[in-house]
């Protein structure tokens, strides 16, 4: 494994830890206790990969910004990577089901397994989990809560609604 720097700013929906190699931002944490730190990464406020996500997140969040553009490293499985590419895809305040999403990856029955790779997403908000809800409309499952999941869809779309691209 690459050496791992990482960098902690504060956002609307708390605060972020952002972590990257020398060139991919391989994580967006709202977990900050340091047991979810790796004893060797290494805290580097100004590496410059964590400072161009910050100022592109911060534009994120100021209304400046849907789609970023950042070198990402996706680590995990090859269905995991198959899923968290598809996201990508997502439009900015656009949102669609978990089925729709099975469907996409090749199997409907999926589902489960799709949720499953959604909360292991390693780069959150970057990689647009949170635009993936529940059939009927309803906010289900996301990694960094519920409220945040509310919180980034609201901020894309003070009007959410199922619109499947």
């Amino acid at each position: 494994m690459e050496a791992c720097f990482y960098k902690e700013i504060s956002s609307p929906t708390g605060l972020l830890r952002l972590i990257a190699t020398a060139t991919h931002l391989v994580g967006v944490q709202w977990r900050l206790d340091e047991k979810y730190i790796d004893e060797h990464f290494l805290k580097d406020v100004n590496h410059p990969l964590l400072l161009e996500a910050e100022r592109q997140l911060n534009e994120y969040f100021e209304e400046k910004r849907k789609v970023f553009a950042l070198p990402v490293m996706l680590m995990g499985s090859g269905f995991q990577k198959k899923v968290w590419e598809l996201l990508a895809d997502i439009p900015f305040g656009k949102t669609i089901s978990y089925g729709e999403m099975a469907r996409r990856v090749g199997d409907i029955k999926t589902v489960r397994a799709v949720g499953g790779a959604l909360n292991k997403n390693p780069v959150p908000i970057i990689v647009p989990c949170h635009r993936v809800i529940g059939a009927d409309g309803k906010m289900i499952g996301f990694g960094g809560g519920l409220q945040r999941k509310i919180y980034l869809l609201n901020l894309e779309n003070p009007k959410p609604q199922m619109n499947l691209w």
